[in-house]
């Protein structure tokens, strides 16, 4: 890893934070500092902020820091789990924004070969393009989950912004995207072709009103994701007491940090950014919120249970259901009684060989298959595939 690519936590926060109660994260996190640097292969977690917005659509500021979120988060204490936790400091703007995503997709990569899981702090949502390049030597296809109002397929003919970089992420090469869902969205603003190409690509998308009604809808979700991007503008303007680019409806501050949760629980999810926080505002509400998110998603992963290997029939009740001509097999965990359900996948496509993949579902799919209803994330993927 280049240490030289990330700047080391500010000594004006570190003095700040020399007060903290002996047991606070502030005591527990190894800090990069001016004459420090965590052994990265003794790390669950690796923290670090990435200041570059020079591609938003939204006017963030172009420079600043992330103190006030720190001050925040290290102000909490842990929960009853352990903290091989570090905050690696920032990756500051590059000469140009390829040189800033190369920094990104850089450390990223080096965490994960390590098997450390970043949580990114940025400015521009953008920034999951050079995470999601991160993945490139890492694995062949992976699934990114979008915390949104919007879609943010955009113009893909035109260069990256905030907006259209998941348009950049399906289009280029190397296709590396088997699946990609966004969580939130609100339908006045998307436009229908974006709509009706998330459609046409099968790629799934949940309105807010549907995941306010029930926000354990969304485990299963996260728990197939592999990367998961948070954009603040999903978090209604209430709850940031912001005007700015925040929307009247989203999210509230529980359901976010409970996605957040699940997010850390999932065995799955190697990578998690939380997106468009406006830097120059001097929102103590904000960055508390972010802290918090932050929290929640370190205690879901120190919660992960190991109960999806099947390989072990003891571990796992598994029920088959005929629906509309297609065989469904269920596989319940005996340890958690989390679900999944198999989906047959073209391993090779131009043998025609195939297998079974599993999809994470819950126990209400199960009883609409029973019911002869096939279940939509099923569906999409069996179409998909």
């Amino acid at each position: 890893m280049d240490i030289n690519l990330l700047s080391p936590v500010s000594d004006h926060l570190i003095e700040i934070t020399a007060p903290l109660h002996s047991q606070s994260l502030g005591k527990k996190i190894k800090l990069h500092t001016t004459n420090y640097f965590p052994a990265v292969e003794d790390l669950d977690i690796a923290i670090f902020g990435v200041v570059e917005s020079r591609q938003s659509e939204h006017n963030l500021p172009l420079t600043s820091n992330l103190d006030q979120v720190r001050k925040s988060l290290y102000s909490l204490f842990p929960g009853n789990w352990d903290c091989n936790v570090a905050d690696l400091g920032n990756i500051n703007m590059g000469n140009t924004v390829k040189d800033t995503y190369f920094a990104v997709a850089s450390t990223v990569e080096f965490l994960l070969k390590k098997n450390v899981i970043p949580i990114i702090i940025g400015g521009s949502q953008d920034i999951t393009f050079a995470n999601y390049r991160s993945y490139d030597k890492i694995k062949s296809m992976i699934n990114i989950v979008n915390i949104d109002k919007s879609f943010d397929i955009g113009d893909s003919s035109k260069p990256i912004t905030n907006t259209n970089y998941v348009g950049k992420i399906i289009l280029e090469k190397p296709y590396n995207l088997h699946n990609y869902s966004v969580v939130g969205f609100q339908t006045y603003y998307n436009s229908q072709e974006e709509i009706d190409l998330m459609d046409k690509l099968y790629f799934e998308f949940y309105r807010l009103g549907k995941v306010n009604r029930d926000i354990k809808f969304v485990e299963p979700i996260l728990r197939d994701a592999d990367l998961v991007s948070i954009d603040l503008n999903c978090i209604k303007s209430s709850e940031l007491r912001s005007n700015k680019t925040f929307s009247p409806n989203g999210f509230d501050s529980r359901e976010i940090c409970a996605i957040s949760r699940y997010a850390g629980i999932s065995n799955k999810v190697s990578s998690f950014g939380i997106y468009e926080y406006d830097l120059s505002l001097k929102n103590g509400s904000t960055s508390e919120l972010i802290a918090q998110m932050i929290w929640y998603f370190i205690e879901g992963y120190y919660c992960r249970i190991e109960d999806d290997n099947f390989k072990n029939s003891n571990e796992f009740m598994k029920y088959n259901v005929l629906v509309q001509g297609h065989k469904l097999v269920f596989h319940k965990s005996l340890k958690t009684g989390r679900w999944w359900v198999e989906t047959p996948f073209l391993k090779i496509l131009h043998t025609k060989s195939s297998k079974s993949a599993l999809l994470a579902c819950t126990e209400d799919d199960y009883d609409k298959a029973v019911q002869g209803i096939i279940p939509e994330r099923w569906y999409k993927a069996y179409k998909k595939n």
